[in-house]
């Protein structure tokens, strides 16, 4: 059974690895962090946060410096989704930011049906007082 952990993540509970959800690659064991099985691309932050004024006239320009922040890009190498973005401290190891309980998961989706898809519509609807 897969469990839908983020929008382009799951599990296989059956042979307990992370699967990109978007081509079905497997990234790697989900003991470990799955940042681990895809591909990083570090880019520099002033290409996404570019300098509002003049980086020639004036030292802080409202652009991130590279020397205090890196952007990292974690992407399928299966088809190559963007995954996850982290900001980081250069230097700074990855952010380990899931450690899925596998007993506990097989345990909770033994008594339940298989996800294939999210169901944010349906919590949205419902809390808003419409039925689809």
């Amino acid at each position: 059974m897969k469990v839908l952990m983020t929008e382009y993540l799951q599990i296989d509970l059956e042979t307990e690895n992370w699967e990109c959800r978007v081509c079905g690659h497997v990234i790697g064991s989900a003991q470990e962090a799955y940042k681990e099985g895809l591909l990083v691309h570090n880019r520099d932050p002033r290409d996404i946060h570019p300098p509002i004024i003049d980086p020639e006239k004036y030292r802080f320009t409202f652009s991130p410096d590279p020397e205090w922040v890196r952007i990292l890009e974690y992407c399928c190498p299966g088809c190559g989704t963007q995954v996850e973005t982290e900001y980081a401290v250069p230097g700074h190891p990855p952010l380990h930011d899931m450690q899925p309980d596998l007993p506990a998961l097989k345990a909770q989706w033994a008594r339940r049906g298989e996800l294939k898809e999210a169901v944010v519509g349906q919590a949205v609807a419902m809390e808003s007082g419409h039925k689809h």
